[in-house]
């Protein structure tokens, strides 16, 4: 039998808004030509300007390291104390190239340095010597950063190195794909992140230096991630921003000056935050639909969101909430509890459209022989 898309009961909402009018505004253009902002929690996009368009993300990449390490580290791979040599090979490579941590040729270097000098102070030589350690070159572990960008979903994305170095454009990113990256790292790993991401200052051995983030300290909630800067790419920030339960992923790239992407990155987030009401469409653990089961023991799973479905709307105007349920279908059964098996799709008027995951509330087992004897009378008589 051929799949097919099966569209259940919508979630009915019309909420109007209140007369009030956003403050402040996005960025301009000049200042951010490539803009993006998402609901970390829902994946509901807030704003989008050029997000499919390709760009180099310099130091940037450093955030797919991170993740990857994560992974791997989570896995059993990697641990925080494993300590990794610098080769002498790459200090001669990456002395004094870009951003660094004055690794010494030779230096026995923690898995948990390394990282807090990738994260913190954007070390090129650190993310070099993770890679090659951890995955015993920089080819190998760009092959990692690729297969966790498919995972996550980044499908316009490439990584050709750890740092994000100038390889003429080898390694390109998209805003969309990042802002998927962010998401990652911030909901998949949060210990992880609040461990290693968003430190003001990191020394290694007698060198101490600053965390170049425009914005901790300077705006209220934020917490990262990574900025980028080279000749080529212009300036480029992925951010986040958490305030109470809410989070906020940004990105911000091909910004002429530093200056301009400081300002066009506080102005976005600050926008987000303030121009829209929250309506909370359904709660966590709550049964949102059903779907139906082919030759189960029952004839439909019930559909279970577990996370909040908390739906940004932005004031001033009346706007219109529709959602509906999309999944291939029907299910064939075995159905495990827990496990994804359809989406709920969020559209807000003004607002480009979205998904979040729905799990099976319980288990379905394969009908009986009696069992589908009597689905299929319910399917003859329905």
């Amino acid at each position: 039998m051929a799949a097919m898309l099966l569209v259940g009961p919508g979630v009915p909402a019309a909420h109007g808004r209140g007369a009030a009018s956003a403050p402040g505004g996005i960025p301009l253009v000049e200042d951010a030509p490539i803009a993006y902002l998402m609901d970390a929690t829902t994946g509901q996009v807030l704003f989008a300007r050029e997000e499919d368009r390709r760009f180099m993300p310099a130091s940037i990449a450093k955030a797919m390291t991170t993740l990857v390490a994560f992974d791997l580290l989570e896995q059993g791979k990697l641990t925080q104390t494993q300590a990794f040599t610098v080769r002498p090979q790459t200090f001669s490579q990456w002395r004094g190239v870009g951003s660094t941590m004055f690794l010494g040729a030779n230096d026995r270097v923690t898995v948990d340095d390394l990282l807090h000098g990738v994260t913190t102070v954007s070390a090129n030589d650190g993310a070099i010597v993770l890679a090659e350690g951890a995955a015993g070159s920089v080819a190998n572990w760009a092959s990692l950063m690729n297969r966790a960008a498919r995972r996550i979903g980044m499908a316009d994305s490439y990584f050709a190195s750890p740092n994000g170095w100038m390889d003429e454009g080898r390694t390109f990113v998209t805003a969309h794909d990042l802002a998927l990256l962010g998401q990652a790292l911030t909901m998949k790993h949060p210990a992880k992140y609040q461990h290693y991401i968003g430190k003001q200052r990191f020394r290694y051995g007698s060198i101490l230096q600053p965390n170049h983030d425009p914005l901790s300290g300077a705006v209220p909630g934020a917490d990262g991630i990574k900025t980028g800067f080279t000749n080529q790419a212009g300036y480029g920030y992925l951010g986040s921003v958490k305030r109470g339960a809410q989070r906020l992923i940004l990105v911000v790239a091909g910004s002429p000056t530093n200056g301009a992407r400081n300002r066009a990155s506080r102005q976005l987030v600050n926008w987000g935050f303030t121009a829209f009401d929250i309506e909370r469409v359904a709660a966590p653990g709550s049964m949102v639909g059903k779907a139906m089961v082919q030759d189960g023991s029952a004839p439909v799973v019930p559909l279970i969101t577990d996370r909040p479905v908390d739906v940004r709307v932005p004031q001033g105007r009346q706007a219109e909430i529709a959602s509906r349920i999309v999944y291939r279908g029907p299910l064939k059964a075995p159905v495990v509890e827990g496990e994804t098996v359809a989406m709920l799709e969020v559209s807000v008027s003004g607002l480009p459209t979205y998904t979040i995951p729905l799990k099976a509330g319980a288990n379905i087992s394969e009908a009986s022989l009696i069992q589908r004897a009597i689905n299929g009378l319910r399917r003859w008589l329905s």
